[in-house]
């Protein structure tokens, strides 16, 4: 051990025992080559870069079209998060709830040590220091993640604050850190050939929530690799929030400014691949109104002095899904995108050295390689049953201070005031276009009973109704139940008068004849309007068993084409619709058993009685 620490930790940039220890043990276990300590730099951006694209894992796109950008393609079986194989492991399984998969600490720690045995040889392993949220927060949350995958340092530094400045501040306040260790599971013996993606067919991401730490095996991809992402940022740090009295969330930030100028921040949460990042970068079709950034993703929520809600986003980038995401529909994010900087996964490549997705132009390029590599184009595609020619699930990991309407909020400490939450889904029937709670605890009961048609983001059948409480369904740290209740207790710390205002929103409702309701996009603006206006006191509602819906005439439909009967179906509640929907609200609660909250339980008596 001593002489371990002797040849692989010297010239450590630190004295932080703590850190040195779990290093050398990770080294120990692991069996790398050598250690490399993140600095951040650009300069040792560039040389792993160059390093990647030497290696063939990175594809230098043409800088005249995408500045210092690359496009990266993964193993065809690495393409997603692997919810079947994540688990929560707490020591107690009912704290994990029904929600996660769980497995007794002891045994999975004995089963991935003999996995992470010998799993670095050949390799460097990556000590990545990083701050989720800001250096100078009046709580700072520090973690290092391991790794040996330089993919991954590329990315983190996109992601997050990372290497020298984070490390002193750590060394400095004797900072506890969440360690997040993280092998592709590929070693490499003497002479032997490395691969562009290296991987493992098994794959494994575990979260030890009372201890605060992650193991991630197998996978090189997004959030199974990124750790500070969904596996610290919500799963882990939910868990943190339960203890110390705040929230993690699956929600966007943004800011709302009225021809007034009286500014309004919005939370929102949707489940993945439902609009997050196209609402948080909302361009406004309505006249005199501003959409300001403050996040896409992942909001941590605690109470400030005054009881009012505050929200900040503790990630420094957007990691997006790239289909759907273009100059028609966001063209805030291509605009970020288009700076460069950035590192794409599993998109197609233009014959002249771009990138393209599906959704990202209006016009099809007649020639593409696509994301395995073949050759495209639409006759091609066509013939082999409409093959796209990125991954439904391919990404773009940009910068998001690259956005030009970012927030100067973004960069405050201690974030911001909420005034408004939104939780939405993607139904076709049933949930209108926008429903005010009928009272904050109404308000938790639409957030618990959250539903979505699955998509691609995560493995498994697309289009399925899930039930996603909040829209964290997949990154809940702890059991769902004493999830939900935290909601509820944690009210108790809030002003009354300054708790926001929530909403339950569907953009994607469908028409008999198959078409959506809705336009979407920048005319969501509508909506936030109105839930502004209902804040305000100045917009009418009808009051229907489900909440509060607008009338038709209290939309602001200047410019849009629509008739009063087309915005009449986008509205609508129809009653036989939520009397077939109660069947699955009873069949989802009764899953909670006692973890339940009473409330909840009070609240869905109550829709039935009023349906009734």
């Amino acid at each position: 051990m001593g002489a371990t620490r002797l040849r692989l930790l010297e010239g450590a940039p630190t004295t932080y025992e703590p850190l040195l220890s779990w290093v050398e043990e990770v080294a120990e276990l692991t069996q790398p080559d050598r250690i490399h300590w993140v600095d951040g730099s650009e300069a040792e951006y560039r040389q792993l870069t160059d390093e990647l694209v030497a290696a063939g894992t990175l594809t230098r796109l043409n800088p005249d079209l995408f500045p210092n950008s690359f496009a990266a393609f993964s193993d065809p079986a690495d393409v997603a998060r692997v919810e079947e194989q994540t688990f929560i492991c707490s020591r107690n399984e009912r704290d994990a709830g029904f929600t996660n998969n769980w497995m007794e600490p002891a045994e999975m720690k004995t089963k991935l040590k003999g996995l992470f045995s010998g799993s670095m040889r050949g390799r460097t392993m990556y000590v990545i220091p990083f701050v989720m949220g800001h250096l100078d927060a009046e709580d700072p949350k520090f973690g290092v993640e391991i790794s040996d995958s330089a993919y991954v340092v590329a990315s983190m530094r996109i992601m997050a604050r990372i290497g020298t400045d984070v490390l002193k501040k750590m060394e400095q306040t004797r900072a506890f850190f969440v360690p997040a260790l993280h092998s592709v599971g590929a070693p490499l013996e003497p002479g032997q050939a490395d691969v562009p993606w290296p991987c493992n067919p098994e794959k494994w991401i575990v979260h030890f929530p009372e201890e605060r730490s992650i193991w991630s095996y197998g996978s090189g991809y997004g959030g199974n690799a990124l750790l500070g992402k969904k596996c610290y940022a919500l799963r882990i740090a939910s868990v943190m929030a339960r203890d110390e009295g705040w929230l993690a969330e699956h929600m966007l930030i943004l800011k709302l400014t009225s021809p007034e100028k009286k500014v309004y921040n919005v939370a929102a949460a949707f489940p993945s691949a439902c609009g997050k990042t196209n609402l948080a970068l909302l361009d406004p079709t309505i006249e005199g109104w501003k959409v300001e950034t403050l996040g896409d993703d992942i909001t941590w929520m605690r109470f400030g002095k005054e009881g009012e809600l505050r929200a900040v986003n503790p990630e420094a980038g957007l990691f997006g899904v790239a289909p759907g995401t273009g100059w028609g529909t966001n063209p805030n994010a291509m605009r970020a995108i288009a700076k460069g900087n950035s590192i794409f996964t599993n998109v197609a490549l233009t014959d002249d050295g771009g990138v393209w997705w599906e959704g990202m132009t209006n016009e099809v390029p007649s020639h593409l390689t696509d994301w395995q590599g073949n050759e495209w184009t639409p006759e091609i595609s066509a013939a082999n049953g409409g093959r796209p020619a990125a991954h439904p699930n391919s990404r773009f990991c940009t910068p998001i201070d690259q956005i030009d309407m970012l927030a100067p909020e973004y960069f405050a400490p201690n974030g911001v005031e909420v005034h408004a939450i939104l939780f939405g889904g993607r139904r076709k029937t049933t949930i209108p276009l926008v429903t005010q709670s009928r009272s904050w605890a109404n308000g938790i009961f639409m957030g618990a009973t959250l539903s979505s048609e699955t998509t691609a983001a995560a493995a498994g059948a697309v289009g399925v109704v899930r039930r996603d409480p909040m829209a964290m369904l997949p990154f809940i740290g702890y059991d769902a139940g004493d999830y939900l209740n935290h909601w509820v207790r944690l009210s108790a710390k809030g002003n009354p008068a300054r708790l926001p205002k929530i909403f339950l929103v569907n953009w994607f409702r469908r028409t008999k004849d198959g078409g959506f309701a809705w336009p979407g996009f920048g005319d969501n603006s509508r909506v936030l309007k109105w839930a502004i206006e209902r804040i305000e006191g100045a917009a009418d509602a009808v009051e229907t068993p489900i909440g509060f819906v607008p009338t038709p005439e209290s939309l602001d439909l200047d410019g849009l084409d629509m008739t009063p009967e087309q915005v009449e179906e986008a509205v609508r509640f129809d009653a036989d619709e939520w009397r077939a929907e109660v069947p699955g609200l009873e069949e989802w609660f009764a899953r909670f058993g006692g973890s339940l909250p009473l409330s909840l339980t009070n609240e869905l008596e109550g829709l039935k009685k009023r349906l009734d």
